[in-house]
């Protein structure tokens, strides 16, 4: 029964790694083969795929990439500010409404993100920030993502708050309290905030596809689908080159930073 059950599972993740291993070997094979031959092993190797994908929108793919880090690092900036800040008045400052905002906060979550954008989007368009990376860090640097004021919140409460006490007997406020106190002590929290908004962000299509228009501004999802919608058939070795390319930067830092992902939410109540 046991290697019934093995067997299942390894025919299920094959099942599923397929797409995958399809992606990385049509990336090195000719143009006119890879929706003529969809097996596994390529009769013809090509790096052409690699070398035209690189130039395809008329400037190399390094820019996009130096777009989506940017975007990405400054939105890890803008969560780790923003929703500490929040998580730390919502879990340990004593004012009212307290439960209410955070009651909000969480039915947030709940809320679909669709039903923001039109609004969303004339206001940024009213301000003269279509075309520009604001609108997509504006809202991290204002703690919009709940998930990650809720499991901060978690974590700090499970903080003694003995340690606060001997910071204000000492003369600290609630602030000194929060950047000498409670902030070192919300590493796992941080960590992990730090891997979901770094592989969320740098993966995130639909917001970007909104407000960039012009191709030097492109994340490299919105680039990927400019390629698919400029190109015709010969265009699919470039996307599927491109498109490996742009998972190595998720890899790495996955495969970097697992351990502390483990860890962060072993240690925030999410278990």
């Amino acid at each position: 029964m046991t290697r019934l059950k093995h067997a299942g599972l390894l025919v299920f993740v094959a099942v599923m790694i397929y797409p995958l291993v399809w992606m990385v070997v049509s990336a090195f094979k000719p143009p006119e083969q890879i929706l003529t031959e969809p097996g596994l092993i390529p009769k013809d190797l090509t790096f052409e795929n690699f070398k035209e994908g690189w130039h395809a929108l008329n400037r190399p793919f390094s820019a996009f990439f130096v777009n989506s880090l940017v975007v990405t690092l400054a939105s890890i900036a803008g969560n780790l500010f923003s929703c500490s800040l929040t998580a730390y008045a919502l879990a340990r400052l004593q004012f009212r409404m307290r439960r209410t905002y955070f009651a909000i906060t969480l039915a947030s979550v709940m809320l679909p993100f669709h039903v923001l954008v039109i609004p969303q989007y004339i206001f940024f368009s009213q301000l003269g920030l279509v075309n520009t990376y604001w609108p997509l860090l504006i809202p991290k640097f204002l703690a919009t993502d709940a998930f990650f004021v809720f499991l901060m919140v978690q974590f700090i409460r499970t903080l003694p708050r003995e340690l606060d006490r001997a910071a204000w007997i000492d003369g600290a406020g609630p602030f000194l309290t929060f950047w000498y106190v409670v902030l070192p002590l919300m590493r796992p929290a941080l960590v992990t905030t730090t891997i979901f908004t770094f592989i969320w962000t740098w993966n995130d299509f639909f917001v970007p596809l909104i407000y960039l228009t012009r191709t030097r501004v492109f994340t490299v999802p919105v680039a990927l689908n400019s390629m698919v919608d400029s190109e015709t058939q010969s265009g699919v070795g470039m996307l599927f080159a491109m498109s490996l390319l742009s998972l190595i930067p998720i890899l790495i830092f996955f495969a970097v930073a697992q351990k502390y992902l483990i860890r962060g939410i072993a240690t925030t109540g999410l278990k």
